[in-house]
């Protein structure tokens, strides 16, 4: 157990955040429940908790019977209507997240965990950001995070994510390539791989073949692999896409540097749609999230699934217990560009 309690924000009340939340809570032994804490609406909470009979319990101090719970009420939230886009829900889970990283920046949460929020419910509320990556890199201080997929067999950080195809190429830089390999090399360092095997993709098919199909491979992110394996990483690079991910998945490498969003997300969510987990590295506090969205066309039904909050609260004790091994988190420059 950490010795500050993992957090878990509820995320979008009209979604199947509250749900998978009390699902997950039931299913884990009662004596794991004591080091989490979860910021959101009781009465919410309670609702998917007899929607989804679970149980549970939810009080201010928590214990092995009861979870506990930090209630923040907000306008709107309790009559929110389910499976919609609302600014009241919106505003919510802007607020659950706030508290989150206030309590992380001030030492207070070993890991935040995050349910799902919705992006147009977020803005609907007037906060105007590209979701929880945006949101969390404002609230501390701007700092320009990466974002890492995980899953039992393959984990992949990408250069790019929430952009256009013509952004992604035009962020595919020497020096943002090397930010992203520093940056995973000491995520995974702290997690206790002395030296991480990190496969760098090509942005292009067959990494360009000589310039045939583009150069951006032969004039950037060569250089980047060049530049970390004489800082003593354990780089290789460029490599196919089509093939780089299935040697890592088979054992050959611990992390890939993905160019772009779907070269990484898509990839990942092929073989471990239920389990792969979101991972915000850089920050000054540790984060991790299900790698699903609110799921509006099963939300409030009772049928949503839990896998993944539990593998999100798994690697969340994973990540505290790494922060209680070393004094300072590893980052990358918070030069680069943001992985948005």
């Amino acid at each position: 157990m950490s010795a500050a309690p993992i957090v878990i924000t509820m995320g979008d009340p009209a979604g199947v955040g509250p749900e998978v939340i009390c699902k997950a809570l039931a299913a884990l032994p009662k004596g794991e429940r004591p080091d989490i804490v979860v910021i959101g609406s009781r009465a919410v909470l309670e609702r998917a908790d007899a929607l989804c009979k679970t149980g549970l319990t939810f009080e201010e101090d928590g214990g092995d019977e009861t979870i506990r719970l930090i209630d923040l009420p907000t306008d709107g939230v309790a009559d929110a209507p389910a499976a919609e886009e609302s600014a009241a829900a919106g505003h919510a889970a802007y607020t659950y997240i706030v508290r989150a990283a206030e309590m992380a920046m001030a030492g207070d949460a070993g890991c935040i965990v995050t349910a799902p929020i919705n992006k147009a419910s977020l803005n609907a509320a007037g906060h105007h950001y590209d979701g929880h990556t945006g949101l969390l890199s404002h609230l501390a201080g701007g700092i320009k995070p990466f974002m890492l997929l995980s899953s039992p067999t393959l984990s992949t950080i990408h250069v790019s994510a929430h952009v256009s195809m013509a952004d992604a190429i035009r962020r595919c830089t020497t020096e943002n390539v090397l930010d992203v390999i520093r940056a995973g090399d000491g995520h995974f360092k702290r997690l206790g791989i002395a030296r991480p095997r990190i496969a760098v993709a090509g942005l292009n098919p067959h990494c360009g073949e000589d310039g045939l199909f583009g150069e951006e491979d032969d004039r950037e992110v060569a250089p980047a692999v060049v530049a970390a394996r004489a800082e003593g990483i354990d780089a290789t690079g460029p490599l196919s896409g089509d093939t780089v991910f299935a040697r890592a998945n088979q054992g050959e490498f611990d992390l890939v540097v993905a160019q772009y969003h779907d070269q990484g997300h898509a990839t990942v969510k092929l073989i471990a749609f239920d389990t792969a987990i979101n991972v915000t590295v850089g920050l000054p506090f540790d984060r991790c999230s299900v790698d699903h969205g609110t799921a509006f066309d099963i939300a409030w039904s009772g049928t949503a699934d839990h896998t993944n909050m539990l593998a999100a609260i798994a690697y969340g004790r994973r990540l505290a217990a790494a922060k209680t091994r070393f004094s300072e988190s590893p980052i990358g420059d918070s030069r680069a560009e943001p992985t948005t």
